[in-house]
């Protein structure tokens, strides 16, 4: 009894220091990662001195051992949050669950033979010239582009419904697949629909059971609608340690402990799958594929490969699978002008104090 009272407390003492280990996660120290102490510990004294106060956290993960776990600015280590777009990252990681249990065949597969046409007799006939490796790369060639509202796909004119499938099923085709890149949300929300009709479950029910189950991940909250359809192109909240997590199954080949949770061919295409950016999207990230932004870029010294989600207000999910490093960044600067700006400023920092 003694001894369950005193780990209570260490918990509560870690907790409202704003930190707290992982049950299943090893730590290590910065010395021990290759960090340089004296960057790290400026860096997050920067955070804290910083006049904008809606920074939330930073996890550092390094060969599988946890390195920085920091929350700012009264956001507890148990906090969920809005990772926002980092979400569509998220489905491209379910989508290769689906194709290991066998829901979906391949990514050549047209998005037409995924549904049912009893189910779906509106089912527009476009959608047997689109692959889901289109959708993946944001190059369906749909009538459908966030930025856009007067696209017929552009999800202000389904968001509010209560089924999603009927309408966004019968959204006519643009411009030929796989031309052009043309970033919306129907895009993952396809595929969590198809996910959903192959298994019989939401996206968020079938997430709990092979992804975020496996990995621990019991914090969790992913809007889906009443006709029991999940948000696949964001909504969804995690802490920042769990975010951080996803990212090892990058790192690690698609396996969790012993358990194969995505095929390594899949995670390997994952990986190396990059479609150019057009100009105006390439601020930070040289190139696109299946729903991960990828970039090459050279700290303290060495050229890194890596690629990451991306979500609005600043929410990052940073991979380097060479270096085996995980870098989460979660902010609610949502609509600030600084946002994504000072997340990668803070994640640049941290590549930069490697030594």
């Amino acid at each position: 009894m003694r001894t369950l009272i005193f780990q209570s407390l260490l918990f509560f003492i870690c907790s409202i220091n704003g930190k707290a280990q992982s049950p299943s996660l090893p730590s290590t120290t910065l010395e021990e990662a290759g960090f340089n102490r004296d960057s790290i510990e400026t860096l997050i004294n920067l955070i804290n001195e910083t006049p904008h106060k809606d920074f939330r956290g930073l996890v550092v993960i390094k060969e599988n051992k946890l390195v920085i776990e920091e929350h700012f600015n009264t956001y507890m280590w148990n906090t969920i949050h809005d990772i926002r777009s980092a979400g569509k990252s998220v489905t491209a990681l379910l989508l290769g669950v689906a194709l290991q249990d066998g829901l979906i065949e391949s990514l050549d597969q047209s998005v037409y033979s995924l549904f049912s046409e009893a189910k779906n007799p509106s089912i527009n006939e476009d959608y047997k010239k689109i692959k889901l490796q289109h959708l993946l790369n944001m190059s369906s060639g749909l009538d459908a582009d966030s930025d856009d509202w007067r696209t017929p796909g552009q999800s202000s004119n389904w968001i509010a419904l209560d089924d999603w499938k009927e309408y966004v099923l019968n959204i006519p085709l643009k411009s030929k697949p796989g031309e052009n890149f043309v970033y919306a949300d129907i895009h993952p929300l396809l595929i969590g629909l198809a996910i959903e009709e192959a298994s019989g479950m939401s996206l968020n029910d079938y997430a709990q059971e092979k992804l975020f189950g496996p990995l621990g991940i019991n914090q969790v909250y992913w809007f889906t609608n009443a006709a029991n359809q999940t948000g696949a192109a964001g909504n969804l909240y995690l802490t920042t340690l769990d975010f951080a997590k996803l990212g090892l199954l990058i790192t690690n080949g698609g396996k969790w402990n012993d358990q194969q949770i995505i095929s390594a061919n899949y995670i390997e295409s994952l990986i190396n799958t990059r479609e150019p950016l057009p100009e105006s999207w390439s601020r930070f990230a040289d190139s696109y594929g299946m729903f991960w932004y990828k970039s090459t870029k050279t700290f303290a010294g060495k050229k890194l490969d890596y690629l990451f989600g991306s979500g609005f207000g600043g929410n990052h999910l940073i991979v380097i699978p060479e270096e085996q490093l995980v870098i989460a960044v979660t902010s609610s600067a949502y609509g600030a002008p600084y946002s994504h700006g000072r997340s990668f400023a803070i994640t640049y920092k941290v590549l930069n104090a490697l030594e």
